[in-house]
C-alpha cells in the first residue's frame, strides 16, 4: 500500500514543523514499514543547526522513525489517530549515526516490528540516504488515549 501525504496526514497527529514523513512507499500489515522524508533547506532547525553546514539533527532523524513506526503501529491495530490518540517514545536503544543528513537529501525510512507486549512496539528502524546508512536503532513506542 502506498500513501501519499494527504493518507499521511489522515495516520498522523503530527503538523507543521513536526511533521516528519512526506510518503509511504510499502506498508507490510503488521511487519514493515518503508517511508519517506525530503529534506530540504526550508526545515525551521536549520535556522540554528548549523548555519554555517546545515545538518538534519540525530533526534529529528530518530523521531522521523518512530512516526513512520507509528503509521505502522495505527494500520497493524486497523485505526486511525484522533484527538485523543498519542503515540509516545518508551525508549530507544542501540542508535547509532553514520553519516549526516542535508538539504536536498532524501531519507528513506525503513522501520520493522519486531513484537508487541502489554500495550509496547518495539520497532527496528533504520534510515538511508542513496543506500548509504544514515541511522539506524531500536524503538519503543506506546498508544495511549489522553483525556
Amino acid at each position: 500500500m502506498k500513501l501519499d501525504i494527504h493518507e499521511v496526514l489522515k495516520r498522523l497527529p503530527h503538523r507543521y514543523p513536526f511533521l516528519l514523513v512526506d510518503r509511504v512507499l510499502e506498508i507490510e500489515t503488521g511487519k514493515r514499514i518503508k517511508a519517506l522524508k525530503n529534506v530540504t533547506m526550508n526545515e525551521p532547525f536549520f535556522v540554528g543547526h548549523f548555519p554555517h553546514r546545515p545538518v538534519m539533527p540525530g533526534v529529528m532523524m530518530l523521531e522521523a522513525l518512530a512516526q513512520a513506526a507509528a503509521i505502522l503501529g495505527f494500520d497493524m491495530l486497523g485505526v486511525l489517530p484522533d484527538d485523543k490518540t498519542v503515540f509516545y517514545f518508551a525508549g530507544i536503544d542501540n542508535a547509532r549515526f553514520k553519516r549526516p543528513v542535508e538539504p536536498g537529501d532524501q531519507l528513506v525510512l525503513d522501520v520493522a516490528l519486531e513484537r508487541t507486549r502489554a500495550g509496547i512496539f518495539k520497532f527496528h528502524a533504520r534510515a538511508t540516504v542513496d543506500d548509504a546508512l544514515a541511522v539506524e536503532a531500536d524503538l519503543m513506542c506506546t498508544m495511549r488515549r489522553v483525556p
